[in-house]
């Protein structure tokens, strides 16, 4: 199946002790752009979060946003630095000494002095977080899948009504061409027949020149090449998968061959069509670029 390159997914996963909540939204790009938002305390699983992710997505402008919130009391503990206050009251007990001053610290101004008493944040079992973490990163991964299928099936229904549209183009055109060596035969042999009034008409001469005529405005191979390309980019749609950079490159070769159909036509009819197949082709390649 056909993913879009746009697309959105959330997921949040809570009991009674955290919530963490992922969201993953997308944007067209022509490689993998994946940028992070979260906390720091979830840097350490920013390259696990990473490879998890690209099981999921291969193109886009992928911007993931997670947050974390501890509802837990005792994520932090306080910590007494036992040596730290010794090097106070050392020291301290020194200058009373040096300077004759009266040493009348407290306890409770001892306890203000930096690192003597400190709030440590308890370590966490990694595992644990992680265990939670990657089932709500891939829950939101699900989601965001999801949505690039569905809006996917939708851009490969629009494609496949613009590609029958250009292959209606084609048909005209290569219906077109017999008649316009047609017509230019009748047209030379008008003027020849006016020139030369009741002279004897050189038939020879006459289809050596409509030979010429048609070999110059032959578009046999690029109409093949044309219907080839359309069928070829109908098929890798129904195959699916991560096709949005094969797509582009036959749309290109689909606009080769039109440029060339409408370099040799010598006709404002088949003309008018080769410029609308030009703006279907180009209708088309918009669109591929949506694709993954």
């Amino acid at each position: 199946m056909v993913k879009s390159m746009t697309g959105f997914g959330r997921f949040e996963l809570s009991d009674e002790s955290k919530k963490i909540t992922v969201e993953i939204k997308s944007v067209n790009h022509r490689y993998l752009d994946m940028n992070l938002k979260m906390p720091k305390k979830l840097n350490f699983f920013e390259a696990s979060i990473r490879n998890l992710l690209k099981e999921y997505m291969q193109r886009g402008k992928v911007d993931v946003f997670i947050t974390y919130e501890d509802f837990t009391e005792n994520h932090y503990s306080l910590h007494y630095n036992r040596e730290m206050a010794a090097s106070y009251m050392k020291y301290l007990k020194e200058m009373a000494d040096e300077f004759s001053l009266e040493n009348d610290v407290r306890i409770s101004v001892l306890s203000r002095y930096p690192e003597v008493l400190s709030l440590e944040e308890m370590e966490i079992d990694e595992q644990e977080l992680w265990t939670d973490l990657e089932t709500a990163i891939r829950k939101a991964a699900e989601g965001f899948v999801e949505a690039r299928i569905t809006e996917g099936k939708r851009l490969a229904d629009d494609l496949n009504a613009k590609l029958d549209g250009m292959l209606a183009h084609v048909d005209y055109i290569a219906e077109r061409a017999p008649q316009i060596i047609a017509e230019y035969r009748k047209k030379i042999t008008e003027r020849v027949t006016e020139m030369l009034s009741d002279a004897k008409i050189d038939e020879a001469r006459i289809m050596t020149e409509v030979t010429l005529f048609a070999d110059k405005i032959c578009i046999d191979e690029e109409i093949v090449r044309l219907r080839a390309h359309v069928e070829h980019t109908k098929q890798t749609l129904a195959e699916g998968g991560s096709v949005g950079r094969k797509l582009d490159f036959i749309a290109q070769e689909m606009n080769r061959e039109a440029n060339t159909i409408l370099s040799k036509s010598n006709d404002l009819i088949t003309s008018d069509h080769a410029i609308d197949l030009k703006t279907d082709i180009e209708k088309v390649r918009e669109q591929i670029q949506n694709i993954e």
